[in-house]
């Protein structure tokens, strides 16, 4: 190649990306090698435009890029007799750059560069493709009636995705630039005029002093702009679904989006959205309530079931009726262990069969944790290890934690079971009832991106409670959304 014929030329040449381009283009050649070294599909193809006059040579990353772009929209009109050089190519997707870190930037991006002979600029041509796949269906967030499209790990598509269910120029899309050597990046999703913008500049301030270079994924990012680390619940929604991410910007809600993660960060966070479901707004105000309603019953279930359990059998029997109570001592005993160690025991099994579950083939996974499940349970009572009774708790309370639709706050739930269960084995009902209403101070107290994490609690508004608890119909939401927003915005400026 003639990159060896000028090696007099490269002398002074380093291998350093923070300088700008040269007019050499074998020095540029030279850099860019030295910067991608021992990486084997970096690709180099020689072309000659304006009848030869002038060399270049094309540069890409051969798994990232698109070839079939490169084959009939790059190479083709290059070779054309009268090409012009302010359009190389029939890709309209292009930018000019005197930088070489922003060349290496987009060739990590799977863009194609072409580096002129005598020109201190490059062309970047947007051949985004290598390793995706297509739009799917979403996993962990199931529906009956609603849309069958769920991000992907493209945030190009996501955003399409976004703009398709709201076609207005009124959503606007914020990048911000990550600090770190990767020049990575989020972009904020929200519709002007309906998200706040005290809500808005608080989440670019965050985001901002992040360091992006190791961020994966949402989740992550997460840790980093909550308002509070050591609370057990989930500060931000993140969901994988379009059409719930579409109802939250209406609400007034910003999206976050971060490449290469199939899912966005819905702020900021309130308690009630967690337990809010796409299906609420595809079926009837009437059903969708008493489903809400259900969904609170289980979570009360899910966190005070097996304290108030034992409370009752270690301090408050005399609560509960005479009957109940002969038969819950027969069951208990020839059991060797106390009420607070019995449910432990059983209720770590429980979760050890869970992410069991999970990991495995999904196959594999449903069989291990039904047959898993009944026959532990069943061994467990034969051998006296537990009992009856709780074999039914921990059953009921499994039951209720799967119905929370968002798997982050079902996480949270089940950890401040245990704590529960350890207060109830202490202090009895008092002490369940000391546990409930710290519980409900920290909710109150606890906020997101500034804002109340737990509304209707804090502050107290008539117009939030049409889409909590209760579903009104859709008619009276959307008003009260409006005059929602300016009240809450008046109570700041105040």
């Amino acid at each position: 190649m003639r990159f060896f014929k000028d090696k007099k030329n490269l002398s002074n040449t380093t291998n350093t990306t923070n300088g700008k381009i040269s007019p050499n283009l074998q020095v540029n050649l030279f850099n860019l090698k030295q910067t991608f070294t021992l990486t084997p599909n970096l690709t180099f193809r020689e072309v000659t435009i304006h009848e030869g006059k002038i060399d270049g040579t094309l540069v890409y990353l051969r798994d990232l890029a698109d070839l079939k772009q490169i084959e009939e929209h790059i190479i083709p009109p290059l070779y054309s007799k009268d090409g012009q050089q302010s359009s190389h190519t029939t890709i309209a997707d292009y930018q000019k750059t005197s930088y070489l870190q922003e060349v290496v930037n987009g060739l990590l991006n799977g863009s194609t560069v072409l580096l002129l002979n005598e020109h201190n600029e490059a062309y970047i041509y947007n051949t985004a493709g290598g390793p995706s796949r297509s739009i799917e269906d979403a996993i962990f967030e199931t529906t009956l009636k609603g849309s069958h499209l769920g991000f992907s790990e493209q945030i190009g598509q996501n955003i399409a995705l976004l703009q398709q269910f709201i076609p207005s120029p009124k959503l606007k899309i914020a990048e911000i630039k990550l600090q770190g050597e990767l020049n990575r990046s989020v972009s904020l999703v929200y519709i002007d005029g309906t998200a706040k913008e005290e809500e808005i500049a608080e989440l670019t301030r965050r985001i901002t002093g992040i360091q992006g270079d190791h961020l994966i994924n949402l989740g992550q990012l997460a840790e980093y702009i909550e308002d509070n680390h050591f609370s057990p619940f989930p500060q931000f929604r993140i969901s994988e679904r379009p059409d719930q991410a579409t109802i939250d910007l209406f609400k007034g809600k910003i999206c976050v989006l971060l490449d290469r993660s199939p899912s966005v960060l819905i702020a900021p966070g309130s308690i009630m959205s967690f337990f809010q479901s796409v299906d609420d707004y595809t079926t009837r105000w009437m059903l969708a309530s008493f489903v809400r309603i259900l969904r609170f019953v289980a979570v009360l279930i899910s966190i005070f079931l097996p304290a108030i359990y034992i409370s009752i059998v270690s301090f408050n029997y005399e609560i509960i009726p005479i009957r109940l109570l002969i038969t819950i001592g027969e069951s208990r005993a020839e059991i060797p262990f106390d009420p607070l160690v019995e449910a432990l025991l059983m209720e770590i099994t429980l979760e050890m069969l869970r992410e069991a579950g999970i990991r495995l083939p999904a196959p594999v996974g449903q069989t291990v944790g039904i047959v898993g499940g009944i026959v532990i349970g069943q061994a467990a009572v034969e051998a006296g290890i537990v009992s009856n009774f709780m074999v039914i708790i921990v059953s009921l309370t499994a039951i209720s934690s799967f119905i929370i639709p968002n798997y982050d706050m079902s996480l949270g739930v089940r950890l401040m079971r245990f704590p529960m269960m350890i207060i109830a084995s202490l202090f009895g009902v008092v002490g369940i009832a000391v546990g409930f209403m710290t519980l409900l101070g920290h909710i109150v107290k606890l906020e997101s991106i500034g804002a109340p994490y737990g509304t209707l609690l804090n502050p107290l508004r008539s117009s939030d409670f049409k889409d909590s608890l209760i579903r009104f119909p859709i008619w009276k939401i959307g008003k009260s959304k409006q005059s929602s927003a300016k009240d809450g915005l008046n109570e700041r400026k105040n």
